[in-house]
């Protein structure tokens, strides 16, 4: 049976990877819908690589972080740096994309 803080600290990291996994769908939508990106890094990897590149090793570098938070699990930092990180993705991705996508009419 898994230890109940090692279960909190996996619910947060299964949250940051699937908060990890929307913003690249909504990313990738929100340019096909003709929305821009607004993180500077990566508009320049998207003009460098493309946009499905470029968001494929933006994202698989995020939940290599996460995995290195998950092998440091044990550390009391562990929790409040996976629930910081859920946090701001939602707040600054996971809400915005929902709105901008929201508003686009579809044909």
């Amino acid at each position: 049976m898994i230890p109940r803080g090692e279960r909190a600290v996996l619910a947060l990291l299964m949250a940051n990877v699937v908060l990890q996994v929307i913003d690249g769908i909504a990313t990738f939508a929100g340019l096909r819908a003709g929305f821009a990106e607004g993180n500077p890094l990566l508009g320049w990897a998207f003009d460098q690589m493309g946009a499905g590149p470029a968001l494929f090793l933006f994202k698989l570098e995020a939940i290599a972080a996460l995995a290195v938070v998950w092998r440091l699990r044990t550390s009391p930092l562990a929790i409040p740096a996976l629930a910081f990180s859920a946090a701001l993705y939602t707040a600054f991705s996971a809400l915005p994309w929902a709105a901008a996508l929201a508003n686009v009419q579809y044909m």
